[in-house]
């Protein structure tokens, strides 16, 4: 099955002159560097709120887990 590519929205950046001086001569991909860089902060920022939103749930359900063990333990085999 083949993969649909996502679409893509041109936009404008300021970067410093610098280090995109020496990306061009590096032959890096700007655009994809950006896309890149872009949503591995996306999916890490997506997580970290996840994570807060449902702390207290998670705390909750550690502590039962703590002190009453994990559901069909007994049944584990590993």
């Amino acid at each position: 099955m083949p993969t649909i590519a996502p679409t893509k929205k041109a936009t404008n950046i300021t970067l410093s002159s610098d280090v995109l001086s020496e990306a061009k001569a590096l032959g890096i991909n700007i655009s994809q560097s950006c896309d890149q860089f872009l949503r591995e902060l996306v999916r890490t920022e997506r997580e970290r709120r996840w994570q807060q939103d449902n702390a207290e749930f998670i705390a909750a359900y550690n502590k039962i887990v703590a002190s009453e063990g994990l559901p069909l333990d007994s049944w584990r085999t590993f």
